[in-house]
């Protein structure tokens, strides 16, 4: 894993990791990068200073992991997975038209701007939801 400092084409500064920076540039080639801010989805690495690992800090993306990894547990536990339902089902419950639960699955940049837009409560997940059949 690796973090990279990153910037939109409007000059707003973000943090992101990635698996690799082959990784980085591949998402960011095929415009699958949003800005933290504004949604642009022109991003490129910022200048950053390399981290230097010295004994006392080699725990943290392990601490790390183990905070992304506690949380995927949690909200699968706790949730339902609708997949690409997701913003049709967020705006049902938000319009009353089904009864509210907790949800997760994917949306594109489009759909969740909108439902952000139209004030219905949704944030990005640090992890790709793992698809389950129900």
């Amino acid at each position: 894993m690796i973090r990279f400092h990153l910037k939109c084409d409007h000059d707003h500064g973000f943090e992101s990791w990635f698996q690799s920076g082959e990784a980085f540039d591949k998402l960011a080639a095929a415009r699958m990068l949003a800005c933290t801010t504004c949604g642009s989805t022109t991003i490129s690495k910022s200048i950053m200073a390399p981290a230097v690992s010295t004994t006392s800090d080699i725990t943290a993306p392990r601490a790390t992991e183990a905070a992304l990894a506690k949380l995927r547990e949690t909200v699968e536990t706790n949730s339902d997975y609708v997949g690409a339902s997701f913003a049709k089902e967020a705006r049902a419950m938000h319009d009353g038209t089904k009864p509210e639960r907790p949800i997760y699955g994917e949306a594109n940049l489009q759909e969740a701007r909108k439902l952000v837009d139209d004030g219905i409560p949704v944030m990005p997940l640090p992890f790709i939801p793992r698809k389950k059949s129900h």
